[in-house]
């Protein structure tokens, strides 16, 4: 894919097909399906929360941190919104959701169950959990912003989406539930 730079100001349309993966165009093509509006902004790869605060600036949002995570016998898989610029500790979560010994799962179960890559980590991945092996778990404070930053399964782009639509429409469509955590980061 060729590298892109980025632009200036966010657009409320899908790309062209050019240069672009099918796994991401098929999340336009969903959310103009479910009729969920949206800002999109192209830029250059960011595999970090950190390298995201161009981005953050120009869509006006703050983009959540993903973690793909799994229980030590890797039975169980959870994908963690958590905002930015807390700390992910394991214990914290683990009290809240019974499952021991959490870790980040390998890269291999990412790609069979989101179809997404390391660094593109979003929410939006759980359009291609068809078996539902994933457990989707938000951070209270993720759930209180008006908008959700996220990547459309790649990561050189980003989108705003409302919470609410988030959370009211894409995830029933996709066969999803939350369950809401609380993480203090200390």
């Amino acid at each position: 894919m060729e590298e892109r730079e980025m632009a200036l100001t966010p657009v409320d349309t899908k790309p062209s097909h050019k240069g672009r993966l099918s796994k991401e165009m098929a999340v336009y093509d969903l959310l103009e399906q479910l009729q969920i509006p949206y800002l999109r902004l192209d830029h250059e790869v960011t595999a970090s929360v950190e390298a995201c605060h161009d981005v953050e600036s120009i869509l006006g949002i703050h983009i959540c941190k993903n973690l793909f995570l799994c229980n030590s016998q890797r039975t169980q898989f959870y994908l963690l919104m958590m905002p930015g610029g807390k700390k992910f500790k394991t214990k914290e979560l683990s009290a809240q959701i019974n499952s021991a010994r959490l870790s980040f799962a390998e890269e291999e179960y990412m790609e069979e169950f989101l179809n997404i890559t390391p660094g593109s980590v979003s929410v939006m991945g759980l359009m291609n959990d068809k078996d539902k092996r994933v457990r989707l778990l938000i951070d209270r404070d993720v759930l209180a912003e008006e908008y959700i930053g996220c990547h459309p399964c790649v990561n050189t782009s980003s989108l705003r989406l409302r919470t609410a639509d988030v959370l009211e429409r894409f995830l029933p469509y996709v066969g999803h539930e939350y369950t809401e955590v609380e993480l203090t980061g200390e």
